[in-house]
């Protein structure tokens, strides 16, 4: 990946979404050759002269303040997550440091895996920037069993799982809204760590066989995820749409707790239970693949 080209990509399509109308600026004549605003409209609203936006848009960052860069993000109606990006970029192309450099490494301390094993009615996984999971609860490795089935190497990427592995589709319903958060969560930690020879070999391998994920990835979204809902299809309990909370552990850089759950007395709370009710069966039985990977070490992130 080159900062350069990700910088003109980045900005060249956020400065196409946004119409003259939406930036409050008067749209003369009727024939524009552009979608969205014109390079000269985005140097009027950030206030720095054309020569020097062609300049920062062909991925010259490395000298833009902190003033221009956020004159820009303004320009450009960044959102927050957008924002970061953008100064992410500029790190980048400066050879700064970056946000979240430091990265964990080694073994997940002991009381990070009590804690996730004391959420027992909540699937529960850990997972860092890659979108590798590095550690589950019993509930959580039952949500995501469909990953451990066909002997993945470990750890397992949801990634990986959901654009190269034929079962990828049917585990996620919503197919183009689980594409958008996963494509653009890469995106957002490739600006974060873009030395990351993992994530640029994980990147590398989704380009080049899934078309899907070609594609989105060439639109450079990225977000913060936090919180919201989010559907699976079980292959043991069916459908169910699941709350989830994603906290970052500030004592380990670059790893993220993600726990779901369902309102009690909703169909939702009742096949949570349910696949709680087939996990203890399975494991009993030893059906359920591997084992709760609470013992899984952190690796270079």
């Amino acid at each position: 990946m080159s900062t350069a080209s990700d910088i003109r990509e980045f900005l060249g399509s956020r400065r196409a979404r946004i119409t003259p109308q939406q930036a409050g600026l008067p749209a003369y004549g009727g024939n524009r050759r552009v979608p969205g605003l014109r390079r000269e409209e985005v140097a009027l609203l950030a206030g720095v002269s054309i020569d020097y936006y062609v300049r920062l848009e062909r991925g010259h960052l490395a000298g833009a303040s902190e003033e221009v860069l956020d004159a820009l993000a303004n320009a450009l109606q960044l959102d927050d997550a957008e924002r970061g990006h953008l100064y992410d970029l500029a790190r980048a192309a400066a050879h700064r440091p970056a946000r979240r450099t430091k990265r964990a490494r080694g073994p997940l301390p002991d009381s990070v895996l009590r804690v996730l094993r004391s959420m027992g009615d909540c699937p529960a996984f850990i997972r860092n920037g890659r979108l590798d999971v590095l550690a589950t609860n019993p509930l959580g490795r039952a949500l995501y069993s469909p990953l451990y089935a066909t002997g993945a190497r470990e750890p397992v990427n949801i990634a990986r799982f959901q654009f190269l592995d034929p079962t990828g589709r049917e585990f996620f319903p919503h197919w183009e809204e689980a594409v958008n958060t996963n494509v653009s969560l890469l995106r957002t930690e490739a600006g974060r760590a873009p030395h990351d020879t993992g994530l640029t070999g994980l990147i590398g391998e989704l380009v080049t066989r899934s078309d899907e994920f070609r594609t989105a990835w060439a639109r450079h979204n990225v977000r913060l995820h936090h919180t919201g809902r989010k559907a699976f299809h079980h292959p043991a309990v069916g459908v169910l749409a699941l709350d989830f909370d994603a906290m970052e552990l500030p004592a380990q850089p670059g790893l993220t707790l993600t726990a779901y759950s369902a309102a009690p007395g909703t169909p939702d709370h009742d096949t949570l239970r349910l696949l709680a009710t087939w996990a203890a069966t399975e494991h009993a039985t030893g059906g359920l693949p591997g084992k709760p990977s609470t013992d899984t070490t952190s690796g270079s992130h």
